[in-house]
């Protein structure tokens, strides 16, 4: 599969997402908006598990070199879900922007990881 197909093969299970209007943006403003209102600290997580089947083609993989497309589509849909579940969360608390978002992941046990995506909620207004 090749990095557009597997680009494509990961967008494909991503539809439905929210369509909240809530601006994401790493950046600690937003041009041509103030904040009007800081809500605080918004997150989303997402803990995923690899298959044993995956990790045998994976093995596979690093022997003869390219890239691990069952790999990169699960880390493209994790880091989907976890934005989408941060997102809800600000919507929930009146929020409909979000600065400073980063994520992050991190080893839980062998083989799983969590991904993470926090920022500040916030509500702007143009100036």
């Amino acid at each position: 599969m090749t990095d557009r197909n597997a680009m494509i093969s990961a967008s494909a299970n991503l539809r439905g997402r929210p369509n909240d209007g809530i601006l994401i943006v790493t950046t600690d403003e937003v041009p041509g908006h103030r904040i009007a209102k800081v809500i605080g600290l918004v997150r989303g997580n997402t803990i995923r598990a690899r298959h044993v089947g995956s990790d045998i083609l994976a093995a596979f993989k690093t022997l003869v070199g390219g890239e691990i497309d069952g790999y990169t589509k699960m880390m493209a849909e994790s880091r989907e879900q976890s934005l989408d579940r941060m997102r809800a969360e600000a919507h929930a608390r009146g929020a409909n922007a979000i600065v400073g978002m980063r994520i992050t992941t991190s080893t839980v046990m062998q083989g799983a990881a969590e991904i993470l995506a926090y920022g500040t909620a916030v509500v702007i207004e143009k100036e």
